[in-house]
C-alpha cells in the first residue's frame, strides 16, 4: 500500500502546523509498514490551473503521478476565510490532466480529511475537502478530524496533544482496515 500526505498549506518550515502534522502522520504510516510520500504544495511548483496549456508542466505531471500511484491520501489544509487555501483546490484542479485515463482523477482513493483553525470553524475546511474529493471520484472517510488549533499540542510544546495524536491514529486506523477490505473484496 502507498499513500500520499497532501500539505495543502503555504508553511515552508517544518516547525509549523502542517510540518508538524504531516511528521506525525508520515511517521506512523511507515511504523505501519506503508510506503508514504510528502507532497508538499509550498515546495511543489504547481502553476495556476491552465487547462488551455499545450504541454501540461512538469510538475503537474509529477504531483499527478505521485497522486494517482497512492492508494491512500491523508489531506491536510489550515482553514482560510472559511475554506481551504485557494492553492490547495487549484493544485487538486489540475488532476484534469487525467480525465481522458481509464480510471480517472483520483477514482477509488481513499481520503482522510484534516483541517485546523483557530477557531471551532475548521469543519468547514473540511465540508470543502470532502466536496471536492467526492468529485474526483474519491472515497472521504466518514471520520475527519477538525482541530482547535489551540488545543492540537501539549503545554508549550511542539508534541501533538493526547486528544489529537488519538484522533489522527484513529484515522490511520480506519483509513488503512477500510484500505485492506477494499483490496480484498476488488480481488475477489
Amino acid at each position: 500500500m502507498k499513500a500520499i500526505i497532501f500539505n495543502g498549506s503555504l508553511e515552508r518550515r517544518t516547525e509549523s502546523t502542517s510540518g508538524f502534522i504531516s511528521k506525525y502522520f508520515a511517521d506512523r504510516l511507515t511504523i505501519a509498514g506503508i510506503q508514504t510520500d510528502i507532497f508538499s504544495l509550498a515546495d511543489s511548483g504547481i502553476p495556476l490551473f491552465d487547462i488551455s496549456l499545450t504541454k501540461t508542466p512538469l510538475a503537474v505531471e509529477r504531483m499527478a503521478q505521485m497522486f494517482t500511484d497512492a492508494d491512500l491520501h491523508i489531506w491536510l489544509a489550515p482553514l482560510y476565510h472559511g475554506s481551504i487555501p485557494g492553492v490547495m483546490k487549484n493544485c487538486l484542479d489540475w488532476l484534469e490532466v487525467t480525465a481522458d485515463r481509464y480510471e480517472p482523477y483520483l477514482t477509488d482513493k481513499t481520503v482522510g480529511l484534516v483541517c485546523w483553525a483557530d477557531g471551532l470553524q475548521a469543519m468547514q475546511g473540511i465540508n470543502a475537502m470532502d466536496a471536492i474529493a467526492k468529485s474526483l471520484r474519491a472515497w472521504p472517510l466518514p471520520f475527519s478530524v477538525p482541530i482547535v488549533r489551540s488545543s492540537l499540542f501539549n503545554n508549550n510544546s511542539t508534541e501533538i496533544s493526547d486528544l489529537y495524536s488519538t484522533k489522527f491514529d484513529q484515522l490511520i486506523s480506519i483509513a488503512t482496515t477500510k484500505r485492506i477490505q477494499k483490496t480484498t473484496i476488488n480481488q475477489s
